[in-house]
């Protein structure tokens, strides 16, 4: 096995040739080009022109308008949902796994806890939720003290791997706000320690930006308590939030329904993390596509630019050459 840069992303193959790599992604040599390490490969030769440990190769095809796919990326990581959605409170791994599908979302946050020794045999998330095909974003719900949280990312990483990870600390169990000390606490030393935390966090501009300066490659501003499903209360510390930074901004907390989602991507967020909405729905399948949706519509609407608002009406039709 050899370890390459494959279109921005470390990738380890058995592959020997740059043919034999871009069938091993399943893709078909005659309908892509290929650089490798600033060279172009002539399409004529893939089938013998050998890749070695180090290259970096950026594989392209055609796609369709020049529009793009309007992608977003977090520490070099590039996904195509801007949603992001939790794994608690369902009746069943069977609907978690549903609502997922549904939302189609990339990205989903995962607690740590203990292992039931009693019953070690007993299903657990992975059997439901491949973390070969969504990335797990293991988070710290639960702790109020920096150092819980960053135990609890050490044994996560120890677990899986994971460095992508999710930090909150709690400052009490009433509000569930953040305890900003302890989180920037945990941020510089997660940071210092190899991690890339996304950070939850209060709606306050200042705050965002000390935590970017302390390495977390994403801030995550709560649009209202957790779990409260009151949606965005300050829209305007949210834009000033995302207008500063130059990390990622998402929405995290207090989403309830799907106008809740749209509004957050309306005021220009990269993405909306939510799971109390989607899983005490009376409907979690049906509300999670109606999630999926809004998150789309929301981002939309961003990007095409809303009218002025103005103080008094302005016809939609010309009143000039009335009868």
């Amino acid at each position: 096995m050899i370890a390459l840069t494959v279109n921005g992303e470390t990738r380890r193959t058995a592959a020997s040739t740059i043919a034999e790599l871009v069938r091993e992604l399943e893709l078909d040599p005659a309908k892509v080009a290929v650089e490798r390490n600033g060279v172009i490969a002539p399409r004529s030769e893939l089938d013998s022109h050998a890749i070695a440990e180090g290259d970096t190769l950026e594989i392209v095809h055609f796609v369709g308008g020049g529009q793009g796919d309007d992608s977003w990326s977090v520490a070099g990581r590039t996904f195509k949902s801007r949603l992001i959605v939790g794994t608690g409170k369902y009746k069943d791994f069977e609907q978690n796994a549903a609502a997922l599908e549904a939302s189609g979302a990339e990205i989903v946050t995962v607690a740590v806890r203990r292992v039931n020794v009693s019953d070690p045999k007993a299903p657990m998330l992975t059997d439901y939720i491949d973390p070969k095909k969504v990335t797990y974003l293991p988070n710290t719900a639960g702790c109020f003290t920096s150092e819980d949280a960053i135990r609890t990312l050490r044994l996560a990483r120890e677990a899986g791997g994971w460095d992508l990870v999710k930090l909150e600390v709690l400052g009490e169990a009433r509000t569930l706000y953040p305890n900003m000390r302890e989180t920037l606490t945990a941020t510089e030393t997660l940071a210092k320690e190899g991690f890339l935390p996304m950070v939850y966090c209060v709606d306050d501009p200042i705050a965002a930006k000390q935590l970017e300066d302390a390495g977390a490659v994403a801030v995550m501003p709560l649009g209202a308590p957790i779990g409260s499903g009151l949606g965005i209360q300050n829209r305007v510390t949210i834009r000033l939030i995302k207008e500063g930074a130059n990390v990622p901004v998402l929405v995290d907390a207090g989403v309830g329904t799907a106008s809740d989602a749209a509004v957050a991507m309306e005021l220009g967020c990269d993405g909306v993390l939510m799971n109390t909405a989607i899983a005490e729905a009376k409907d979690p399948i049906r509300m999670a596509r109606a999630m999926k949706r809004a998150v789309e519509a929301g981002r939309d609407a961003y990007l095409a630019g809303r009218m002025a608002t103005r103080k008094y009406a302005d016809p939609s039709s010309p009143l000039a050459g009335l009868i």
